[in-house]
């Protein structure tokens, strides 16, 4: 049986002039269903970018992509909408939430543009928010706001969420808060959870560690004992 996600020999190049950059180069690994992967790097390494692909906000120039039975690499324009719309979850740094919407306003808006929702009041109860349904963002703290926001991703029933910085705005412990609950969400639901970070003390929490440097995938390891986010420290 072959991996839920595969990366083979992806490039990402940009022209400037006469010069040909490389984002990713050569990216090849694969991730199992129901991991929590780990993609770490420092600012410049490329994580972005290959979050971005995975999840078809941006194309590769070479190589294969496949997620499931879908080889996003080959998907047109139109596809990509709604293969971003309908299977990715996505978890941003900064929480995107619209302002004059409530919380559940704010689930609410996604799960109208697909075919079977989870109801946005029981996704926002199992964040830990069931009592802070109709407050707005403004009303709510920076680690309720990012609940917000994941719960909006998982309201889609979405095949894999992908976290890009999801803690860099929280101070420590609402951040190993956040990562609790993503952590619990792919074991309960079986979700793949992909995060993207510069910080190496995530990496016990992960099934699966991505190091990378410069464009480029360093090394892919599997962590047979990953630790639960209470026993992790940084």
């Amino acid at each position: 049986m072959s991996s839920f996600v595969i990366f083979e020999n992806v490039n990402k190049k940009y022209k400037t002039g006469d010069v040909d950059l490389y984002a990713l180069r050569n990216a090849t690994f694969e991730i199992e269903k129901g991991e929590v992967c780990v993609i770490l790097g420092q600012s410049g390494a490329g994580k972005t970018t290959l979050l971005n692909i995975l999840g078809g906000m941006d194309t590769l120039t070479s190589g294969k992509v496949t997620l499931g039975d879908k080889v996003i690499s080959s998907l047109s324009k139109r596809e990509l909408t709604r293969f971003r719309r309908e299977d990715i979850g996505f978890v941003f740094q900064f929480y995107n939430l619209i302002p004059n919407l409530t919380a559940l306003e704010n689930v609410e808006i996604v799960t109208q543009m697909i075919e079977n929702p989870l109801a946005a009041d029981q996704v926002l109860t199992s964040v830990g928010l069931g009592d802070r349904l109709n407050n707005f963002p403004a009303q709510l703290s920076g680690g309720e706001q990012q609940r917000v926001a994941i719960a909006r991703a998982l309201a889609k029933s979405p095949k894999i969420l992908l976290c890009d910085e999801p803690t860099g705005a929280l101070d420590y412990e609402t951040g190993r808060q956040i990562l609790k609950l993503l952590q619990e969400q792919s074991r309960k639901n079986g979700i793949l959870v992909v995060i993207v970070t510069h910080n190496s003390a995530l990496t016990d929490m992960a099934d699966r560690v991505i190091r990378m440097r410069s464009g480029a995938i360093v090394s892919v390891e599997k962590n047979n004992n990953p630790l639960p986010v209470e026993e992790i420290e940084w």
